[in-house]
């Protein structure tokens, strides 16, 4: 074989470049910015942020939720009387979903995925999918009150869904508990 040092360079350069874009992290696809799901889901009137402290007894039982321990020591959420919106953070398979739920009386009212980072699984941010969720609650034993169709090739993310699904619905029980015992 016969190389001259011109082809030789463009195809380290070539090589270098594809090992460049394995190495970087896969952009996510945002479907739904926080401000517009938030706006969305408070009539266009967002309330002010409030926060639950991930503490004691809830820290546990988050933990239990999700698998791991939470990420941070507390959860930013809005509420407006009986309905509260969350966005969570939760890894599919590498990378992590981020995904609005918004419960009203301890039922889900509205899922959706905002930003999707993992290259397989997407599916889960269709309406044929997160539509499931709502008018689900949390039982005593902290499983959804009802079954969910899962998506073939999507386990992963499907189990981060409704970990953060649970997750939400466990937090707005313990905002409204606090709430309701506030002076």
């Amino acid at each position: 074989m016969n190389f001259s040092m011109g082809s030789m360079r463009n195809s380290l350069a070539l090589c270098g470049f594809a090992l460049v874009l394995l190495v970087l992290p896969a952009r996510g696809e945002v479907y739904l910015s926080p401000e517009k799901f938030l706006s969305e889901s408070f009539g266009g009137a967002t309330p002010p942020p409030e926060f639950v402290w991930l503490t004691g007894a809830l820290a546990g039982q988050a933990e239990a939720v999700l698998g791991h321990k939470p990420a941070g020591l507390r959860i930013r959420y809005w509420a407006l009387g009986a309905r509260s919106a969350w966005i969570l953070d939760e890894i599919g398979k590498t990378e992590a979903i981020t995904a609005g739920v918004v419960v009203e009386d301890q039922k889900i009212a509205r899922m959706q995925v905002l930003e999707y980072r993992e290259s397989r699984g997407a599916e889960v941010r269709h309406a044929f999918f997160t539509n499931q969720f709502i008018g689900l609650g949390l039982q005593e034993d902290t499983r959804l009150s009802g079954a969910l169709d899962g998506i073939s090739g999507a386990t992963l993310s499907v189990r981060a869904m409704e970990n953060m699904a649970r997750l939400a619905l466990l937090l707005a029980r313990h905002a409204q508990a606090a709430q309701s015992s506030a002076p």
